[in-house]
This record gives C-alpha cells, structure tokens and sequence, in this order.
C-alpha cells in the first residue's frame, strides 16, 4: 500500500497493511530530509488545509514586527468600524513558533470591537487550496481538512488569555453568551460550506477540529457546553449528506478528566492524542474506553530526547497497546526538539516494520 492509501484505510476503518508513521508537512524537518533517511515509503504527510474561506470586508489585520526585550517578535491589529485592538507575540528560538506576550482582548468592553468582526464575516466556499494540496502530495499522505475551533477554544487559544476568560464567564454570562453566539454563527457557515463540499464529491478523508483539547484548561462542563454540542450540530450535518465523513479532534493535552464525555460524543478519531509520559490517557486507556476511535496518536515529544533503545520501548508500547486494532497511527504533530529525528525517526520506523502487518 502506498502512504495514502494506508491512512486513508484507516481513517475509514478499513483494512491496512501497518500501523502508519505520519508527521504534519515539514513539522520536525523538511519531509526530503527525513525521506532520505528513512525512506519515502516510510513516513506519510498530513497538511493542515480547509475548504471556507472568510471574507470581512469592513476589517482588516495589520502586521508590524517588534522586539521586546531583546526576542523579536509581531503585533497584530485588528481594525473594525467599532475600533481596534491589538496582540503582541514573541517568537520562541528553539521552534520558531509564537506565544501571546499579550491577546486581542485585555477588558470587556474589547469584546464589542470583536464582535464587530465576527458579524462583518461572511463565509464562502474555496476548495482551491485543497484540490492544490491532493495535487501536491499524491501518494505521500492526505488533507487534514479542519474547520474553526469551537467558541470557548478559540475564544482562549486566539484572543483572550484563559484566566480573563474564565471570569468574564463568570461575571458577565450574557455578554459572554452573545460573543459566543457570534462565533458560533461564523462556525456555522463554515460546516455548510463543508457539508457543500463534501456533497460535491470534493476529497475530504475526514473533518478535524483544531480544537487544541487539554481537560484542564476547559472542564467537563465547558467541555460538553461549547464543544461537544458543536461537535453533535456538524456530525448532524455530516449524516445529512449520505457520506460517511469522520469527524476528528485535535485533543493533545490531559483527557482523563473528559473520557466520559468524548464517549458520549460523535467524535471518532483523536488527532495528535498525547500519551504518557508526557500526558495522561494510554493507547490502552483509549482503546478500552473509545474502542471504535481512530488514535492518530503524537509520538511523545520528550521521548525523543532519551536515546535510541527508549524510542523503542515506547514505540512497542504504543504498538503492543493499540497497533492490532487497525485503528493505531503514529504521528509527529507537535513540536520535536531540534534534529532529534535523525536519531528517533529510524528506531520508530524500524519498529513499526518489526511489529508487522495490521489485522484485517
């Protein structure tokens, strides 16, 4: 089988060869890099694509770059008829990747200004980019086609820090309440827009929420509340289109606190799933609670850092625990410590190869 057809058997919960080695396009190397040391037939892409676009045609984002304290980093502004706001990041060394210094929303009367925005969007359908990334990857892997993070997510990951956010819940519940039902309108559109595009025949393995779960940064009850409900409203949808389209999560923190939820949920498949040592839920934890899940499990990033014969151990341990379920792949979907693959990558793949062939 080829990289593409391997994972797409299995996001379909269809018969394959191997448990599939999968990165995010270039996350921990330029994927040549890596192809020519472990072998092309060995690691499989996913590229993060979408089938909306977002049209405000009364805003706009301004970028500048800053330095603060001696680390460069950009200030993003937001210009709305209602006024501006502004975040500044800083660009973290050893990844490159970015982190608030300060978010878009510092006191609730930003919120108005925000809102702004989110009723001047109009979604509408592009498949451009999508068509253009099958294209490009061929054989090599699939579209991680996503839509909009749920409210409460996107509300603490985008534009308010999470203690601000938290509060403002608490003590202001019907402001709170209308950003959220703005958000959730725009997130509406964007799951007709890719109910559209499905039933067009458009190329759509599976729908991924980029959600970034963690169970302590949100809780059961907010968990239920904002993302769950979002995720039964699209399900829905799915169905009503008569084709068979997974919905998946990206949940890479702590979800012991959430594993009855995520089971009475729609979902079925976990993207960039992080196991121990680094979180708290086991291949073994997911398997027994979630069995019809598709685990598209992160391999542990701090297990990268231990040396060839713990790459390993770990690796069995994910294999032994979920690879003959015909639900298992192993990923590289968050960050991996500098040049550490040329190293891990071999014991990984080598390992996936020893463990053998998938069960029918």
């Amino acid at each position: 089988m080829t990289m593409r057809e391997r994972m797409l058997a299995l996001a379909q919960g269809r018969p394959h060869d191997r448990v599939p080695f999968v990165q995010y396009s270039g996350l921990a190397a330029p994927n040549e890099a890596i192809w020519s040391v472990i072998g092309r037939e060995n690691m499989g892409l996913l590229v993060w694509t979408g089938v909306h676009a977002l049209d405000a045609p009364n805003c706009r984002f301004v970028r500048e770059d800053i330095v603060r304290g001696g680390r460069p980093g950009f200030r993003h502004t937001l210009i709305t008829p209602e006024g501006s706001l502004y975040e500044e990041r800083l660009i973290e060394p050893a990844y490159g990747t970015s982190a608030a210094a300060c978010h878009y929303i510092k006191e609730p009367e930003d919120y108005r200004i925000l809102m702004a925005y989110f009723r001047d969007i109009r979604v509408r359908l592009d498949c451009e980019g999508l068509y253009r990334v099958v294209r490009e990857l061929g054989d090599d892997g699939l579209p991680h086609v996503s839509v909009s993070r749920t409210p409460y997510q996107q509300l603490w990951v985008q534009w308010v820090c999470l203690s601000d956010l938290c509060i403002h819940l608490a003590e202001l519940p019907d402001l709170m309440e209308e950003v959220i039902s703005e958000i959730e309108r725009v997130q509406r559109g964007i799951f007709r827009v890719v109910c559209e595009a499905i039933r067009g025949d458009a190329p759509i393995p599976y729908v991924d929420f980029p959600d970034n779960i963690t169970a302590p940064a949100i809780g059961d009850a907010n968990f239920r509340r904002y993302c769950v409900r979002a995720y039964d409203e699209l399900a829905g949808m799915l169905a009503d289109t008569g084709r068979d389209v997974p919905l998946f999560v990206h949940a890479d923190g702590d979800l012991k606190a959430l594993w009855q939820a995520i089971a009475e949920s729609p979902l079925r498949g976990l993207d960039s799933m992080s196991p121990p040592p680094d979180n708290d839920t086991s291949v073994a934890e997911a398997v027994a609670h979630w069995p019809w899940m598709r685990l598209c499990v992160n391999f542990p990033s701090s297990v990268h850092l231990a040396g060839p014969d713990a790459i390993r151990l770990c690796t069995e341990k994910l294999l032994e625990e979920g690879g003959r379920t015909g639900r298992l792949q192993i990923q590289i979907s968050e960050n991996v410590p500098a040049d550490v693959w040329r190293v891990s990558f071999p014991a990984i793949t080598s390992t996936i190869a020893a463990f053998g062939v998938s069960p029918h």
